[in-house]
């Protein structure tokens, strides 16, 4: 999970996690359950009362999914409601008081418990209302609507919004301004519930629809933005707030940007749909994604994710630059559990950063290394993160064959960070681990059957399951698995790993909620479509001109925002442009979800390098621009996918293999460029002539390949001539 930029995203955990290796393991705690930093953490009745939610919100997603489903609209509100009522509870909206430290005054809690009465009353409100249509009545009169649901539920949100911010209470104490907010969630789902089960669902977007509804979406809307600013920072909530003042002063805009307008009623009335935030993005979050959650958690409870790691160091820790290479297969391991860069990079470079320094690398490049694979980790398949199921959904394309088309992609960007780790521990000379400081791979050869969960969902995937089958049968091998391992899962550690699900989750699904209202207002207004014509006029002069546009806005959209909501909004806006102009769906979609994915490592604002730097204690901002030339070859291969479909899987076998090969010598040329190193140092002339080999061999025709592989050739034999004249040359430069 991506965290609130504003302040530390983790609980960072120390060396403690590197134990003896003598032992045959050296990462313990990978596993643990990283609280963030304005997450509470409640005691005795409290923790009971709110595991409880969290287990039976995953329990009802695993039941609706596999056993009895319902109504799909009325599923997805419930969806949002117990992930607003369960992220209020668990999440504050100020930073924790300090032990010792003065308590908020007794004002505000008392104000606190006053809007519980206004709160309360909107809630009850509903019951009447829906007694009322019971009863045969054809709809609810607009005064009823407007001043005993609509004014109050309004008001209250908005003002126990605000006054949540002044709380600072002990991480274990709950403030009244948040359980305000949890009725006032109930009150609005309630009330969308009760009328999108009714005859009036038809009329949204009209001036038919029932102003309740519009009342209902403006406080579930509020409600969402302040639960996303709590678990994802400001960036997203800024962008959501830019996207709806557009909607009303797009009027008055000149040029592309200007419409007809929508009025407050109408656009609100249709927001809370399957045109906005009941759209694709909670649509996937309420089913793929909560379910991947679930199978990460028990995962995770089954303490797979230490034995990744211990079977990565066992790997590649004796090579040179060790930790750095663990840290890549780590990190793509992890990433197929989580898929989200912040999240990785604090649960495996807590353990491979701290490693890395020991061996010689400089704390900014071993926090950059780290956000660069944990990065990678997103478009590792199959699982690779939340925004291949929403690539599924928008774009109908089975979600087998967008993991089929992310393995190349895949393979390349995680082979150029391991050159990049190569070359550059081979230009300062860097040492592997010792055997006596990794685990014995003899040991750990014997836990092999740990992997079957993932093998089991990839082979029910490709056997033709759906994916809500594969994931359920993947969840379920999890625990059968943990049963012949040191980890048993038993009734308690089951219920534990649904606690852990049902918290993981509430990010994610705000974020795509969040998404989803700016979804609204692309597809509303009408300004996807106008964006997508700019894209044509400028396609029109030249094609590479009109990619370049689509890469910046696309990482322009992502900076600061989870890569799930980042490739929502860019799909939204940019994938269709990109599809107008010429270029196939799967590769429009992948182009602008590669930059969705990257943003994470892009100047000025990358969650996964800022996370990196809390962990290597460098500056933040020097990570992020060294993660940037890490990745780099991230930003070079999307375009690829135009020149060269074959990287998608798009064509003959023999093509598929001369692209997937050359491409691959590419990118260690243009990795030995950015390091300065390929069989020996590398300066000068010689490393423009590395990068136009790299372009040639990354560009994908017959020509170019064969210009790329004489460069390649040619440089190979300099080298080695270089070499042989002056044999006593040092290892490092």
């Amino acid at each position: 999970m991506s965290h609130n930029a504003d302040s530390p995203p983790f609980d960072a955990k120390d060396e403690g996690h590197v134990t003896a290796a003598s032992s045959a393991t050296i990462a313990d705690g990978v596993d643990e359950e990283v609280v963030e930093a304005n997450r509470r953490v409640f005691t005795g009745w409290q923790f009971l009362l709110f595991a409880t939610l969290a287990i039976l919100y995953s329990g009802f997603h695993l039941f609706s999914l596999n056993v009895y489903p319902i109504e799909t609209w009325s599923f997805r509100i419930i969806h949002i409601a117990g992930a607003l009522i369960l992220g209020y509870g668990l999440f504050a909206g100020a930073r924790f008081a300090e032990a010792g430290t003065h308590a908020s005054p007794a004002w505000l809690k008392a104000l606190g418990f006053a809007l519980l009465i206004p709160a309360a009353y909107t809630l009850v409100q509903v019951f009447l209302m829906q007694q009322t249509l019971a009863g045969g009545a054809m709809r609810i009169d607009p005064g009823v609507e407007n001043w005993h649901f609509g004014y109050p539920l309004m008001a209250t949100t908005a003002v126990a919004i605000v006054l949540s911010w002044g709380f600072r209470l002990e991480r274990d104490r709950f403030n009244p301004a948040d359980l305000v907010l949890m009725v006032c969630a109930l009150a609005s789902a309630g009330y969308l519930l009760l009328m999108y089960n009714s005859p009036m669902r038809a009329s949204t977007g009209t001036s038919f629809a029932p102003i309740g509804i519009s009342w209902a979406a403006i406080a579930g809307s509020l409600l969402i933005l302040e639960l996303t600013r709590r678990v994802a920072g400001l960036a997203l909530v800024v962008i959501s707030a830019v996207f709806l003042v557009y909607v009303f002063a797009g009027p008055y805009l000149p040029g592309f940007l200007g419409y007809p307008g929508l009025s407050v009623q109408r656009f609100f009335s249709q927001v809370y749909t399957d045109a906005g935030i009941l759209g694709p993005t909670t649509a996937v979050s309420s089913t793929y994604i909560i379910l991947f959650i679930i199978f990460a958690a028990f995962l995770q409870a089954s303490k797979v994710g230490d034995y990744f790691v211990n079977f990565a160091f066992a790997a590649a820790g004796r090579a040179r630059g060790g930790p750095a290479k663990v840290s890549i297969f780590a990190s793509g391991l992890m990433g197929m559990i989580n898929g989200t860069s912040a999240g990785n990079v604090v649960s495996t470079g807590s353990l491979t950063i701290p490693l890395m320094k020991k061996v010689g690398y400089p704390a900014r490049s071993a926090g950059a290394i780290e956000a660069a694979a944990s990065t990678g980790g997103q478009i590792m398949p199959p699982i690779m993160g939340a925004g291949a199921f929403i690539m599924a959904e928008v774009t109908g394309i089975p979600y087998t064959e967008i993991a089929i088309a992310a393995i190349i992609p895949a393979v390349l960007y995680f082979a150029s960070i391991y050159f990049m780790v190569d070359f550059e521990a081979a230009r300062k000379g860097m040492r592997g681990m010792r055997k006596d400081e990794i685990p014995r791979f003899s040991r750990l050869v014997k836990q092999v059957y740990l992997f079957a969960p993932i093998i089991i969902l990839i082979a029910a995937l490709f056997m033709g399951y759906s994916v809500i089958r594969a994931g359920t049968l993947a969840t379920a091998s999890a625990a059968v698995v943990s049963w012949i391992s040191p980890n048993k899962m038993g009734p308690k550690a089951i219920l534990k790993a649904l606690q852990l699900a049902g918290t993981m989750s509430i990010q994610i699904i705000a974020v795509c909620a969040c998404a989803g209202l700016i979804v609204g207002v692309i597809s509303l207004t009408g300004v996807g479509a106008r964006f997508s014509s700019l894209l044509l006029g400028l396609a029109g002069v030249s094609q590479l001109l009109a990619l370049v546009f689509a890469m910046l806005i696309s990482i322009l959209l992502g900076m600061g925002m989870p890569t799930t909501a980042a490739y929502a909004v860019a799909a939204s806006v940019v994938a269709p442009g990109l599809i107008n102009i010429g270029i196939q769906p799967l590769v429009a979609h992948f182009f602008v979800f590669y930059f969705a994915v990257v943003s994470a490592i892009t100047p000025p604002v990358a969650l996964a390098s800022y996370a990196a730097a809390g962990i290597s204690g460098d500056n933040p901002m020097g990570t992020s621009v060294a993660s940037f030339k890490i990745g780099l070859a991230a930003f070079i291969v999307p375009f690829m996918f135009f020149y060269s479909p074959a990287m998608l899987m798009e064509g003959s076998a023999l093509q598929i293999l001369r692209v997937g090969v050359t491409a691959t010598l590419g990118i260690v040329l243009l990795s030995g460029m950015v390091q300065k190193w390929f069989f020996g140092p590398v300066n000068g002339a010689a490393r423009v002539v590395m990068l136009v080999g790299a372009i040639f061999l990354i560009y994908g025709g017959i020509y170019t390949d064969a210009l790329g592989l004489a460069i390649a050739a040619a440089l190979f034999l300099m080298q080695r001539r270089q070499r042989a004249n002056t044999p006593s040359t040092s290892a490092s430069s």
